[in-house]
């Protein structure tokens, strides 16, 4: 999902007829296309250098499979979530650097949008961004796609670099999915059960979907018109699903507004990648982790991580190593309410509806090919009318390649209907929302929790590796889309079982089946 180039490079001016040139020292320490889910950084060089302004064009080109841009109002597309790193070659920690924004459009905050391509960025500081988002600028149905000469206008100014410092700097890509503005409905109305799922009261008392029409205020309360959910208290143990208290704040992001979501869960080679641009990896690394497919060791010979699985989501990894990787990314958690609008979007809720839309489900064990490379497959018991997903019954010893389902040759058919179930895909073409990895999300069900405001990280850890925000959730996370070692009822898309007060009960366990994903609010 991501790859990273690094290159060690001497900034001097030269004034040659009234204009400042570059000299650029060829000290180049890296040069790879590690490739995951296909997309790759490569050719990556500082150009430009305006001293004036100090600020420099980091190019490279930039290329993933598998993207598509439909030509209806919704504007359904993927992006690439770019960001660059950056280290003086007398330190030890690395930085985020800080892009360009004039008014979030690629041509007009510097940067060189390449034939075909769109560019978009937030405001994350005066007059700067942590990242952009890139992709397809017209209608293409799925397909490759090939950028060359992407160039970003870093600041370097702005971050306290020299004109003539020696620096070292990584470019990062993580592929994104475009969840549109809109209205769309909470749980099913469904009554019993130990799902705890989301609900509100008719006029008549019973149980319907909650519409969520807004970000304003929700009520939250087992009265006509509010959302509310059920608990259970165990005998003075922890109470499932959540507090029953609220309201939940207009801050609290609610998913009406449009947002990226990330394609995949988060690999174990972006995982690896963090760790090695990270001051205290030791922190962020499960040492004793073992089984269930996690490749992820030191190498002590040259003291980097690396990984024999880098095309497996990333399990063990604790609420604390998460909010961490989203922090880095510039990215943040998404919220419950957030992950139930990813998989379903705006159509009507349907019951024990799984992620693809429907509650036809695989149940056959899988048989797997070429295991742990960038190719490996499903070679047995693949569905094609039916969703595929990862838990207990189709396979239990872990979690597979991301985006697994969408590659298999089976998946041939055009139709929204049989091409989301076969893939395993949401309304907006998400993959494994249901299933592999249990996924964590900032509850509803506690106050520390709701008083989340959608903060997006700035790229900079502290020096212990930890997010710097105090207003995320730090011990309020819970999991919601079932993974390979549940039953099939925790991957229903309302299912909340994971939901339980007040967080995991150890929230720096690195549990086998625990990962996620980012989202960030769209620009």
């Amino acid at each position: 999902m991501k790859t990273n180039f690094t290159i060690l490079l001497r900034i001097t001016n030269f004034f040659t007829r009234g204009k400042s040139i570059v000299s650029i020292m060829l000290f180049i320490l890296l040069g790879l296309s590690v490739q995951a889910n296909n997309i790759q950084l490569s050719n990556v060089s500082l150009q430009s250098q305006n001293t004036s302004q100090h600020s420099y064009l980091v190019q490279f080109d930039l290329s993933w499979d598998n993207s598509w841009a439909s030509a209806s109002s919704a504007n359904l597309h993927d992006a690439a979530w770019i960001i660059i790193k950056y280290r003086l070659a007398n330190e030890f920690v690395w930085h985020h650097a800080t892009l360009h924004w004039v008014d979030g459009t690629g041509s007009a905050d510097g940067h060189i949008v390449p034939t075909g391509a769109a560019i978009s960025s937030s405001q994350d500081n005066i007059g700067g961004a942590h990242g952009v988002f890139v992709y397809h600028s017209s209608a293409m149905t799925q397909g490759s796609v090939n950028y060359s000469g992407v160039q970003l206008r870093w600041d370097y100014g702005v971050d306290g670099v020299g004109d003539n410092d020696l620096v070292e700097i990584s470019v990062y890509g993580i592929e994104m999915v475009y969840v549109t503005k809109g209205a769309y409905y909470l749980g099913t109305g469904k009554i019993g059960g130990n799902g705890f799922e989301f609900y509100t009261l008719d006029n008549s008392s019973n149980h319907a979907p909650y519409l969520v029409n807004s970000e304003g205020q929700i009520s939250i309360s087992n009265s006509a018109g509010s959302l509310f959910y059920n608990y259970l208290s165990t005998g003075g143990g922890p109470v499932y699903a959540g507090d029953e208290s609220g309201p939940l704040p207009s801050s609290y992001p609610k998913g009406y507004n449009a947002f990226y979501c990330m394609k995949y869960e988060i690999s174990q080679q972006q995982y690896v990648d963090f760790l090695n641009n990270i001051a205290t990896p030791n922190n962020r690394y499960g040492a004793s982790s073992s089984g269930s497919r996690y490749g992820i060791s030191l190498n002590t010979i040259n003291n980097e991580y690396e990984t024999t699985s880098p095309y497996i989501a990333c399990g063990f990894l604790s609420g604390d190593d998460i909010l961490s990787y989203l922090h880095w990314a510039a990215l943040r958690p998404m919220t419950e309410l957030e992950y139930e609008k990813a998989c379903r979007g705006g159509a009507s809720a349907v019951l024990n509806e799984f992620a693809w839309g429907n509650s036809l489900k695989a149940f056959n064990t899988y048989s797997i090919s070429n295991s742990d490379a960038t190719d490996e497959a499903i070679s047995a018991n693949y569905r094609t009318t039916a969703g595929n997903a990862i838990y207990s019954l189709t396979y239990s010893t872990g979690p597979v390649r991301c985006g697994i389902f969408a590659a298999n040759s089976a998946n041939n058919n055009s139709s929204n209907y049989y091409g989301r179930m076969r893939s395993g895909a949401t309304y907006y073409g998400i993959m494994e929302m249901s299933g592999n990895i249990a996924e964590f999300v900032v509850s509803v069900g506690d106050s520390d929790s709701r008083n989340f405001n959608g903060l997006e990280g700035n790229g900079n850890l502290d020096l212990s590796s930890k997010y710097t925000f105090g207003n995320w959730p730090d011990t309020k996370l819970v999991y919601r889309g079932g993974s390979f070692a549940d039953n099939v009822a925790k991957m229903q898309i309302t299912n909340r079982t994971g939901a339980y007060n007040g967080g995991l009960t150890d929230y720096t366990a690195r549990v086998n089946n625990h990962g996620g994903r980012g989202v960030r609010l769209a620009p």
